[in-house]
């Protein structure tokens, strides 16, 4: 220690008696990786001496040195090779730029994304493989995040994921900086729409399950971080599929910049796979706009908005479903009675951005928002329902087969607004090896909720429940709330990197507060994170990452049912309600490696949450329904392991292996699974090409999952609960460049102003596994329940094309 402190300090007077000589020259220039990205912390040094600079974030560097015949100039950087480059004759200031490679060898585009150190739990992801992707839901980033370790979904027709046991509702996006916000009364994947995200629009993308920044907002499992293009010059794209289509068109003068994406989806083809016979009529509309304009040199002006109409239209004719074991099989024939089911949410937001570069180290940026959502649901579906034992295949009309016969009607009128308003500032700055960054914000909402539920049943002519002498509802809910409130938060962050003779070190430790007046809430949310690169082997990195995470309510949470002096069930908002805690430990790394001249990396990360005033939830599709109460304790833990890397060359594949326990005890007696304990998750997703025709290229994606704990309607899991069965399902897509490339077919005529064409075709469901999204519950005159799987979509076939100029 002695030794290098003295070193240290002789390398600082030589630097000083350096600068303090007249006649010196200025070297200046930037460094950059393989694929054009700036390098920071990147020593250069004149070889021989102790004179040298580090380079900034932007890779920029300035080095006075002595004037002379001849200079050498050394870099060096952790994980590249040095270079070396010789100054003939330092007579006057110069600029010399300079690009380093990786210590392994020359890599192509792909394998220098793959060989990136990561030592912070933010993690990349390439949007441009969204493009060929085969998926159901249209396309979205978040299909290909649900492939990433401790990520699981087991619906195809949501976007929306659980990371490493928790809920949908812990999941932060951001878009440029802005969080973003979707409907909340969406209670199943048909309604569901299109995801926020734009992936024509996006520029790039990251994504932590776990120990992120202060910088990143009050949610417990995990964020994902989206920054949009800002074009050159002219471009776009457009699509068509039997899903939908997508155009998008991005353009840059001057001081102006704009992309504009439009996206229209409509899954009637993909719901017909499903048991329901029945007129799906869903048409989802998205159109987005980010336009960025330069008033001066250091100021600039960004606009985001957003318009989303969602309309769903159901009519139901008849419903045939076999389900049970081999030795016990069932069936359940429903004839519906004409009725249907319409659904309306409307969505906008828009963002003013105006951001000021103070000088070369320094941002500073103002920001306001606004989201205001419409939301529709209305449905009144009937109908008669036959549960027989054995498959109809091998009916003989024998009625004593028959287990049970009933009707039902299901009836809901609700309606629920909300609007949103967000002002804030944020800032960045660098001082040597320091980015601070900072953030401070408050946030208006107003949610107004009119619910109106209820279900009527009846099993072999007696009403349920049966009493012997009322005519009851079997379940009703009733809300009119509304809810004014305010958020005030703040953050505060530094990242320090820095190196010693063992390897290189990145700190980042910070700071968050909140506080929300409905019910004068204060919280304090420390964070921090450690990475480090080891000088003896640079093909490894270690992370460990720690920090005290809220989860503050925002509405769901807050609605508690209770019972009215006529036994309906009514909806009230608990004032009394709290933010849920979860405190991260996670100690992860990553092994870089070469093999069959391919480039390679392995990851694995081990985490453990404690948590702490959880509202317990239950999961019915994609709906979540809060108990309303802070009762519950818990706490997740497993391991995430993913293997990247080149398995077809010039391509990128992996494969994401997750274990996982999470349990909570509720109102300290039940000790049950969390709603997301999947248990393990296997996911897959692979790229290839038919050898000696790049042109035709195969993309797979696989997803194996645990099954999850469900409850009958109504009931928490202190009641008792079952186990869904495990998700399994396989998407193949094919696809063939019609034009653009080298070795492109149609590469003349107007097709020359084309990027690329591509003719694809998508196999959904390649095995066609019988997936199970909920439960149709079905009782009878004794109270005996009957869950009845709900299966999601079978085998379907998809053919698109996709044209970029």
């Amino acid at each position: 220690m002695m030794i290098r402190a003295v070193a240290a300090l002789l390398f600082i007077l030589v630097s000083v008696s350096a600068l303090g000589q007249g006649g010196r020259i200025k070297v200046t220039g930037n460094i950059r990786d393989g694929d054009g990205n700036p390098l920071e912390l990147v020593l250069v040094q004149v070889k021989g001496t102790l004179i040298g600079a580090m380079t900034d974030e932007k890779g920029a560097y300035s080095l006075s040195i002595v004037p002379g015949d001849s200079v050498t100039l050394v870099f060096s950087c952790l994980g590249y090779n040095k270079a070396e480059r010789i100054i003939p004759e330092a007579t006057r200031d110069m600029r010399l730029n300079v690009q380093m490679n990786y210590t392994a060898l020359q890599l192509g585009e792909i394998a220098v994304t793959a060989m990136r150190r990561q030592t912070s739990t933010l993690e990349s992801v390439d949007a441009e493989k969204i493009r060929l992707l085969p998926d159901p839901a249209g396309g979205s980033i978040e299909s290909l995040v649900v492939t990433f370790a401790g990520v699981t979904s087991s619906n195809e027709l949501s976007s929306q994921y659980s990371v490493r046991g928790g809920s949908y509702d812990e999941n932060i996006v951001y878009v440029n900086g802005l969080e973003v916000f979707r409907p909340l009364l969406i209670r199943s994947g048909q309604q569901e729409g299109l995801s926020f995200t734009n992936p024509d629009m996006t520029e790039s993308v990251n994504f932590s399950a776990g120990g992120f920044e202060a910088r990143y907002g009050d949610k417990m499992s995990s964020v994902l971080d989206i920054v949009y293009k800002k074009p050159e010059k002219l471009e776009g794209s457009a699509s068509v599929s039997l899903l939908g289509a997508n155009a998008y068109v991005g353009s840059s003068s001057g001081k102006f910049t704009q992309v504009t994406g439009l996206r229209y989806k409509t899954g009637s083809s993909l719901l017909s796979s499903m048991d329901t016979d029945a007129e799906y009529d869903p048409e989802f509309v998205d159109l987005q706009t980010y336009m960025t304009y330069a008033v001066a040199p250091k100021w600039e002006v960004n606009f985001l908005g957003n318009m989303s109409l969602n309309n769903y239209k159901f009519t139901p004719h008849s419903r045939e479903t076999a389900f049970g074991t081999t030795q016990n099989i069932k069936n359940l024939l429903v004839v519906f009675d004409g009725g249907h089911e319409r659904d309306r949410f409307e969505t906008f937001f828009g963002a003013l951005t105006l951001k000021h570069q103070l000088n070369a180290h320094t941002e500073l940026g103002l920001q306001a928002s606004a989201f205001t959502s419409k939301e529709e649901e209305g449905y009144d579906i009937g109908g008669e329902y036959l549960l027989r034992d054995g498959d109809d295949t091998s009916s003989d009309g024998d009625l004593s087969r028959e287990l049970l016969l009933g009707n039902y009607h299901e009836h809901a009128r609700n309606r629920l607004r909300s609007n949103i308003v967000n002002v804030g500032h944020y800032g960045s700055t660098r001082m040597q090896q320091h980015t601070l960054k900072w953030g401070v914000q408050a946030q208006m909402e107003k949610i107004t909720d009119r619910i109106s539920e209820w279900e009527k049943r009846d099993s072999a002519g007696y009403t349920l429940p049966h009493t012997g002498t009322d005519v009851s509802l079997q379940e009703n809910l009733y809300s009119n709330n509304k809810l004014e409130s305010t958020r005030l938060s703040a953050y505060l962050q530094d990242v320090f990197k820095f190196r010693i003779e063992q390897g290189m070190f990145t700190l980042t430790a910070g700071v968050r507060g909140s506080y929300w007046s409905y019910n004068k809430e204060a919280i304090f949310s420390p964070r921090a994170s450690l990475g480090f690169i080891p000088a003896l082997n640079q093909d490894l990195t270690f992370r460990f990452a720690t920090g005290l995470y809220y989860q503050t309510p925002f509405y769901k949470e807050l609605r508690v049912t209770t019972k009215d002096e006529f036994e309906n069930n009514i909806i009230e908002l608990n004032k009394d309600i709290k933010s849920q805690r979860s405190i991260h430990f996670i100690l992860g790394g990553d092994y870089t490696f070469r093999a069959m001249d391919r480039n390679f990396k392995f990851s694995a990360d081990a985490y453990y949450k404690k948590l702490d005033d959880l509202i317990p939830y239950t999961v019915d599709n994609v709906k979540v329904r809060y108990y309303g109460e802070n009762c519950a304790t818990g706490y997740a833990m497993g391991l995430d392991m993913k293997f990247f890397g080149e398995f077809v060359p010039g391509t990128d594949s992996w494969i994401s292996l997750s274990l996982m326990k999470a349990e909570q005890t509720i109102r300290d007696e039940f000790k049950v699974p969390m709603p997301n304990d999947h248990g393990y998750n296997f996911s897959l997703f692979f790229q290839d090409y038919f050898p000696g025709n790049k042109r035709l290229k195969v993309n797979l994606k696989g997803v194996l999952s645990g099954g999850t704990p469900f409850t009958a309607p109504r009931k928490g899991y202190e009641d008792g609960y079952y186990d869904m069965p495990a998700y399994k399902r396989v998407d193949l897509g094919f696809s063939y460049q019609l034009a653009g490339g080298v070795d492109a077919i149609m590469d003349r005529g107007f097709l020359r102003n084309l990027k690329n064409v591509w003719l694809g075709v998508d196999l959904f469901n390649l095995f066609d596994m019988k997936n199970v999204s909920s439960y149709f519950w079905i009782t009878d005159v004794d109270g005996a329940s009957h869950a009845i799987p709900n299966y999601l979509t079978g085998r379907q076939l998809n053919l698109r094309i996709i044209a970029d100029f």
